[in-house]
């Protein structure tokens, strides 16, 4: 059964939620749009992330040291082999494959060191400030060149987890490892990791403390916050971005004092979460939203109705349901939109939902309809047939009739399928319990299965 956005985890069998695991779970189809932060190890109390950060800057200002002593080229290969690391995931890449930055970038990038004095003197404290004179050079380049500067802990770090969960191993070869006894980049080096079963390539995994969507040190704050405009205009002719970088790199101290302010205010530096929960007023707003529209697709009733399910629900279910994508797909000539859950199988039910139907994923599809009839039961059923396990969630406004219940205990009692609703009303009571804290939501659709199954003939 091929699922939707498969994670790193549900090939292994790893059954733990995202929120419940220490390190950011891998896609293994595309990346995951986070970027490693060399500012959350500055700023953390862990003295061995503090150690790491030093061990990073200073093996990007060894750079300078190869500059000085006329290894120009050397300095050139090792910041392009550098400024990709494929096998952390991290980015925007559908196909998990990332391109090297040029010769000219790099050289670019190199030559700081000559045209800034200060940088030259005593190099850099946080090299993400690159960003704010180099064009090419962005929130992903820093992010690369981080994990391939921590590589080695990156790999120490991967297979102490990957033990910890059973999760196996494979003699590997990375093309290049940056080793600190030597200061280089050393070729062919044969590890074992974990690899993607679906490209065979080896995967790192990354902390989810060091991770951010945007840095805390990059161009678009700088820009809004500290850049000198009127000076960048009365220099340069414009203030757009490359006139920015080349003022930036003749006037250190517009950047000095950006950097200042951001060390200042460290502590609101926070790694981002791969998901973050709407609040309990925005939920209950969301639901209301709901409650307010008609049924049907008059006045794009039902593209309403399912952004607003899709937020409520993706909220209400975490962290027990990672959510893992909408999808449309079309039957009948009717389009049809779709949630999918990752099935963590973190409650009982769950666990027996993936025994019983085969459900590694959760589907519901969302019915903007007065009623659900025969028709929409049967695509649902052939729906989970082709591409899911046997469980299936209509979510819809009004319970099932008598006559569309009955179809459904029909469809377990000869097919073993199981198609649940969840209403309005199903979805007042979650909210009501998100805001109430005293159970979870997901019991509501725990509720709805056991009462389903009690339904269903013994």
């Amino acid at each position: 059964m091929a699922l939707v956005r498969p994670r790193f985890t549900d090939h292994y069998g790893v059954s733990l939620a995202q929120s419940d695991l220490d390190f950011a779970i891998p896609l293994l189809q595309e990346d995951i749009p986070l970027y490693l932060d060399p500012f959350l190890l500055w700023r953390s109390p862990s003295l061995q992330d503090q150690a790491l950060h030093t061990s990073l800057v200073n093996s990007f200002n060894r750079l300078n040291w190869l500059l000085q002593k006329g290894r120009e080229s050397e300095a050139v290969s090792s910041l392009i082999l550098a400024s990709e690391c494929d096998e952390v995931g991290l980015g925007v890449s559908a196909t998990k494959k990332g391109k090297r930055i040029g010769s000219r970038v790099a050289t670019s990038t190199l030559n700081l060191f000559r045209h800034v004095p200060e940088y030259g003197r005593h190099g850099f404290n946080h090299f993400e400030e690159i960003q704010l004179y180099v064009d090419g050079i962005s929130r992903d380049r820093i992010s690369d060149i981080a994990c391939n500067f921590l590589k080695s802990f990156l790999i120490d770090y991967t297979v102490d987890q990957c033990l910890g969960l059973g999760i196996p191993l494979v003699k590997v070869v990375l093309p290049s490892l940056y080793d600190y006894r030597k200061y280089e980049f050393s070729a062919d080096v044969s590890v074992d990791l974990p690899v993607n079963p679906e490209t065979n390539q080896p995967i790192l995994l990354v902390p989810k403390r060091w991770l951010r969507f945007v840095p805390w040190i990059n161009f678009d704050d700088y820009f809004a916050s500290s850049c000198p405009k009127d000076d960048v205009v009365n220099q340069c002719g414009d203030d757009g971005r490359v006139s920015v970088l080349t003022y930036n790199r003749s006037n250190y101290d517009a950047v000095a004092g950006y950097i200042a302010a951001k060390e200042r205010s460290a502590d609101d530096c926070r790694n981002d979460p791969l998901f973050k929960q709407i609040p309990v007023i925005s939920a209950k707003r969301k639901f209301a939203e709901i409650q307010k529209l008609p049924t049907g697709v008059g006045d794009k009733a039902d593209k309403k109705y399912e952004a607003a399910a899709t937020q409520l629900l993706s909220s209400l279910l975490y962290p027990h349901l990672d959510f893992a994508a909408t999808q449309s797909r079309s039957e009948g000539g009717s389009t049809i939109r779709d949630l999918v859950f990752y099935n963590n199988r973190s409650v009982d039910f769950l666990g027996e939902i993936l025994q019983d139907y085969s459900s590694r994923q959760v589907v519901m599809e969302l019915k903007n309809v007065r009623s659900i009839e025969r028709d929409h039961i049967n695509q649902l059923n052939r729906y989970l047939l082709n591409e899911f396990g046997a469980f299936g969630v209509f979510v819809t406004r009004n319970p099932l009739s008598k006559a569309m219940f009955k179809n459904t205990i029909d469809l377990w009692s000869g097919q073993r399928r199981c198609i649940i609703s969840l209403t309005d009303e199903d979805l007042e009571l979650m909210v009501n319990v998100f805001e109430s804290k005293q159970r979870q939501p997901i019991d509501v659709l725990k509720k709805k299965y056991i009462d389903f199954r009690r339904a269903c003939p013994s």
